[in-house]
């Protein structure tokens, strides 16, 4: 089991707290976007890895209609009750909880409150998706409590409406996806106009480094919400100009941008850039994985960073330092920032037998936190019988 010893505490203290055990527990880990950024909401491709990392969410029935929840690293309750649940202005982080538990609930009637607790190791603002991991696994363990059958895109959806109108943050499908969906030792490539995935395997010798830079970052903060709001008026000026159908930017090509950028403000044309680029550098990338070219998919993460730096404005001194240093260092293949950006982790691509001299010298060019991960397993629910 991934994790145990993180079960073992949340059962202890789910314990300790409540009076009883769960009666349902699930796991859902955070995600490492490695080719794609910002494409998922353009209806476009991504390549992403469930980690190694992530966060376990216990919950029993209870005889009234008040839901409690507990943050078991904090060990701070709330309450909201079943039949009125809103998004919190304190306590936010109860938000993705609620947003979760009111889409469930609009599946089936609650019959019942809850007692809840979650506890993780995804840390909090490092680009890795702590949030898509709490949402997944609060619905699991959740849909599992209240009778409610679900499927992986329909638990996404739910996990993405309760980011848009709890959370404040209008993300795309590919966090909660790419919890779902993982597998050890492959990526994900999620089509998001089809809302389809399927698995790529990586080859046997090959691994990321996670590196936290420790500038943490908020994607609720507005900056995310106006580089989506850019993208979708490039969209519209395109669908406009372009003699076929456009309607998301996955539909124009990065020839067609550079004949009919024009028209568009110079910040919006490069803002569109960034995605149409980012959609193409994926499907190449897939074709030199299983071409074995692992230096060639090394090379496109580069480009990426370097297309996020440039033309979408999401980076930072501290994602950039990184990259920099990476490209200096033997055995680095590839480098770039995961997830929404503006601070968090860059990811990058090492074979497994430099992964320890890599990290040592990332460690002392720049002052970051680096974790050796492989693509690991999905959301799942976790086996009652293996209390202590």
């Amino acid at each position: 089991m991934i994790n145990k010893p993180i079960y073992d505490e949340l059962q202890g203290k789910f314990r300790a707290h409540f009076g009883r055990y769960p009666e349902a527990v699930a796991y859902a880990p955070g995600r490492v976007e490695v080719l794609g950024n910002h494409t998922d909401y353009n209806e476009g491709f991504v390549l992403s890895a469930a980690i190694d990392l992530g966060t376990f969410f216990a919950v029993a029935k209870n005889a009234s209609m008040t839901c409690r929840l507990v943050a078991g690293d904090l060990m701070r309750e709330v309450t909201f009750h079943a039949e009125d649940v809103a998004p919190a202005s304190s306590d936010t982080w109860q938000n993705y909880v609620n947003g979760t538990f009111a889409g469930l609930a609009a599946l089936k009637f609650p019959a019942h409150g809850f007692d809840a607790m979650f506890l993780g190791n995804v840390p909090l603002g490092s680009g890795l998706s702590s949030s898509a991991a709490l949402e997944m696994s609060a619905g699991l363990a959740l849909a599992k409590l209240y009778g409610i059958a679900t499927d992986a895109v329909m638990l996404a959806k739910i996990g993405q409406k309760a980011e848009h109108e709890y959370a404040g943050c209008k993300c795309g499908l590919l966090d909660q996806i790419s919890s779902l969906a993982g597998q050890p030792n492959k990526l994900i490539k999620t089509d998001f106009r089809r809302l389809a995935y399927e698995t790529i395997g990586m080859g046997p010798d090959a691994c990321f480094l996670v590196c936290d830079t420790r500038a943490k970052h908020t994607l609720a903060d507005g900056a995310y919400n106006r580089l989506r709001e850019s993208c979708e008026t490039a969209a519209a000026h395109f669908a406009s100009v372009l003699r076929h159908p456009v309607t998301a930017l996955r539909d124009v090509s990065m020839a067609e941008w550079a004949v009919y950028r024009h028209g568009l403000p110079v910040d919006v044309a490069d803002r569109a850039a960034h995605p149409i680029g980012e959609n193409e550098r994926v499907l190449k990338g897939v074709k030199l994985l299983a071409e074995g070219d692992l230096a060639g998919f090394g090379a496109l993460m580069f480009d990426s960073h370097e297309s996020s730096r440039v033309l979408f404005g999401n980076s930072c001194d501290e994602l950039d330092a990184v990259v920099e240093a990476a490209k200096k260092i033997p055995g680095v293949l590839g480098a770039r920032l995961s997830g929404g950006g503006f601070g968090g982790s860059v990811v990058a691509l090492v074979h497994s037998r430099d992964a320890e001299i890599a990290s040592a010298a990332l460690s002392s060019a720049t002052p970051c936190d680096i974790r050796v991960i492989k693509p690991a397993a999905g959301a799942c629910l976790a086996e009652l019988g293996m209390r202590n």
